[in-house]
């Protein structure tokens, strides 16, 4: 028997880190549904920018209030759980707090750990006050409203619930208390608890925090919190390329090539018919690429990009925060209709074209960049909705008049002018 809370112990880690590793099967093969994307090359650039960008938050703290909210709770959360590798040697093995062997340093530590505890407290305080009663502008989007709002404030309750855990663990540890090394916060709870018994509170927060942190490690596959993980590859991964290239097909290059060869025949056949791709743009998420679908995953909402766009900052109805959550949210449906299918996509009549993103928002942006830049952690709408315009304008014909005149123009005139070649110049005898 004495052995039973390490059994049930292995057992919760095992299902815990078991649902978590299918999360993230289904995470991988929902990104892998993207097109291939050539990402040789620029190797330390890629590095330093993960470095720069994920790790060192550098975009993070251009606004300062929340950026350095959001690196508190950051460094603090990531830290503390170092935490988490004692308590699962203590739950496998049945010791308590084995670390405490290590000395001195152990009480250091711990009182940085209980330090960081309590910056991660008030900071998600003061997010949640921003959020809920503040109400920022940028949090209060139609787009943010149901699951995204909600989301957005259950994982601030569950930081609190998981920090709060760590300091009464510590506070009602008498063991750890009789070291007066390391419980700089907890020292002053401890008192609270007198008259209690402060170790069945200890066994309870112990275990409360560490399936809280099973919980929440799970839980995140459904969170915009998935950056956590994704923001390290999705900077890696980011756009090397100088921000406003756009990449052009090759089937359209070689045939400007062909036109503007006069040694061509223009009614030849096309050596290159096979390079020709059988869609072009995209209308929904399996035609785009990996990274914009990783992309996708990675968004935090947090709404930089939006607040940054010119065409939304007119009224526009684009959002360029919503068009990464719908391609997020279609791609989660297609995932779904993926496992209820045995492994295959059935038709189910959608796209992302038309069901989540409308016309009227693809064509309200300025190409500026904005949101781009923007981005914390290197997302690039523009991409997406170039993509989509591409496939409105090479397979529907569905531009705008005015580009649609101006392409016919280009085609028929090579101007986008409306004047034949002949006449183009006319104006200079007036």
């Amino acid at each position: 028997m004495n052995f039973l809370p390490n059994v049930i112990f292995a057992i919760t880690l095992i299902l815990g880190i078991g649902f978590f590793a299918r999360n993230i099967s289904k995470l991988k093969r929902n990104i892998a549904l993207g097109k291939d994307v050539d990402v040789s090359g620029s190797t330390k650039i890629r590095w330093k920018n993960m470095a720069r960008i994920a790790l060192g938050q550098s975009k993070m703290v251009r606004r300062p209030i929340a950026g350095i909210l959001h690196v508190i709770v950051y460094v603090g959360f990531v830290i503390i759980n170092i935490e988490v590798l004692e308590i699962i040697i203590d739950g496998l093995f049945g010791t308590h707090r084995i670390l405490s062997g290590i000395g001195s340093l152990y009480g250091v530590l711990i009182g940085t750990f209980e330090i960081l505890a309590a910056l991660v407290f008030v900071a998600v305080i003061i997010f949640w006050f921003r959020r809920n009663v503040v109400r920022i502008r940028r949090f209060m989007s139609s787009e943010m409203k149901g699951w995204p709002k909600q989301d957005g404030n259950l994982i601030l309750y569950f930081e609190i619930v998981l920090m709060g855990l760590f300091i009464i663990m510590n506070a009602t540890d008498a063991e750890f208390q009789s070291m007066n090394s390391g419980n700089i916060i907890s020292q002053f709870l401890a008192p609270l608890f007198e008259g209690y018994n402060v170790h069945l509170i200890e066994r309870a927060a112990w275990w409360m925090h560490i399936i809280g942190i099973l919980i929440f490690l799970n839980y995140l596959y459904y969170s915009k919190h998935l950056h956590i993980l994704l923001a390290f590859p999705n900077t890696y991964y980011g756009s090397v390329k100088p921000k406003g290239q756009f990449n052009n097909l090759e089937a359209v290059t070689n045939e400007v090539k062909l036109m503007m060869d006069p040694s061509i025949d223009p009614f030849a056949a096309s050596d290159d018919e096979g390079s020709t791709p059988d869609k072009f743009g995209a209308s929904d998420v399996q035609d785009l690429n990996w990274i914009q679908l990783l992309n996708a995953y990675t968004c935090t909402e947090c709404g930089r990009c939006t607040s940054e766009c010119p065409a939304n900052q007119t009224g526009k109805k684009l959002s360029p925060r919503k068009i990464m959550m719908d391609t997020r949210d279609r791609l989660v449906e297609v995932g779904a209709n993926i496992d209820a299918n045995k492994g295959e996509f059935t038709a189910d009549g959608k796209q992302l074209l038309g069901d989540y993103i409308t016309n009227e928002e693809l064509w309200a942006c300025t190409s500026c960049n904005a949101c781009v830049e923007a981005c914390p952690i290197s997302i690039d709408p523009l991409s997406i909705i170039l993509e989509m315009r591409r496939y409105l304008v090479m397979e529907q014909s569905a531009a705008p008049m005015e580009l649609n005149a101006m392409m016919s123009n280009i085609e028929n005139n090579g101007a986008p002018w409306p004047y034949n070649q002949m006449d183009r110049l006319n104006w200079k005898n007036e």
